[in-house]
């Protein structure tokens, strides 16, 4: 059964005042633009981890163990699934060579860039599944879809200059083939230039576009309450950035991980298809062991598969603007 329940103004106050805050302190503790180090980012990952967990706890003394059980799933799957938004993040710095302490930047405004993009797909798709039953067994089969790309399409070839967005940003706005500081536009010769940095973070925006469709799918097909998929992914990509810091060196031994996070959103699309049949939604319990024991299960078979391996990253090459 979707926990659907009437959430208050105060309650969506108080979420988007949270969200703005700590991306207010992020920016303000990073204002100087260094290199994040594996300990910082791991701090970091702890604080926004810690804040996630702490907004389920709150849920489940406001609205009960169902409702704090959902929330959990969500954003435990879309946790899960921005493990593979970090190791595409690492391919595209690697392939425009961003230098590590402008990285965050980058990362910076594109998770407020995820957060939109996200914010407009959940109203539009909890729109879509209220209006037209037949959209939840399209999204469904999209997710399977996707899922099977991802298990046995997996790519590593990251080519910007084949982005759409990218392509279209260089025919039209002026670029200049360098970076210039942490600066996303400088004026030459009295004209506004975008900086390679721009084109980077536009590769990672364009990127996550797609990864937000899946993204908000997946956890639609937990719940369609908005409070609750707004929060999941709210809290799950805010600790975007400080996940890469801490796996991206750590990225060649997950090996398997990709055939976990296929189960997950061909699991999703099943869910969401089974709930317009007489079987209903499946029982959060349910859901959040299946998805439990995949992580577990994926990531202790990488780890084993991997053993005594070297950590290596993406190597840089050069992109011609």
């Amino acid at each position: 059964m979707d926990q659907t329940f009437l959430v208050p103004w105060w309650a969506w106050a108080g979420l988007t005042l949270t969200i703005v805050v700590m991306l207010a302190i992020d920016l303000f503790m990073h204002r100087d633009g260094h290199e994040i180090s594996f300990r910082e980012a791991a701090i970091w990952s702890g604080v926004w981890i810690g804040v996630g967990l702490g907004f389920g706890v709150i849920l489940w003394a406001w609205q009960g163990g169902e409702v704090a059980g959902t929330y959990y799933a969500g954003y435990l799957i879309e946790k899960a699934l921005s493990v593979d938004n970090v190791f595409i993040f690492a391919m595209i710095f690697s392939a425009f060579a961003v230098p590590p302490a402008l990285q965050h930047k980058v990362l910076f405004w594109g998770v407020v860039g995820a957060l939109a993009f996200r914010l407009v797909f959940i109203f539009a798709g909890v729109a879509l599944l209220e209006a037209l039953s037949w959209t939840a067994i399209l999204l469904g089969g999209l997710l399977i879809y996707t899922g099977w790309k991802m298990a046995f399409k997996h790519s590593t070839d990251i080519d910007p200059d084949r982005n759409v967005m990218v392509r279209l940003v260089r025919r039209v706005v002026p670029t200049t083939p360098e970076y210039h500081g942490n600066r996303f536009f400088i004026r030459i010769d009295g004209r506004r230039t975008a900086t390679l940095l721009f084109v980077a973070l536009v590769a990672v925006e364009a990127t996550d576009l797609v990864f937000a469709i899946d993204s908000v799918a997946a956890v639609l097909a937990i719940t369609t309450t908005t409070f609750l998929v707004w929060a999941a992914n709210a809290f799950a990509v805010l600790g975007l950035r400080a996940l890469y810091f801490c796996l991206v060196g750590l990225m060649a031994r997950f090996v398997h991980l990709h055939y976990g996070l296929a189960f997950l959103l061909g699991f999703a699309g099943l869910k969401l298809i089974l709930s317009e049949t007489p079987v209903g939604k499946l029982p959060i319990p349910v859901t959040l062991g299946v998805i439990v024991l995949t992580l577990v299960v994926s990531i202790a078979a990488s780890l084993w598969a991997t053993r005594g391996a070297d950590d290596s990253q993406p190597t840089p090459r050069t992109i011609n603007v």
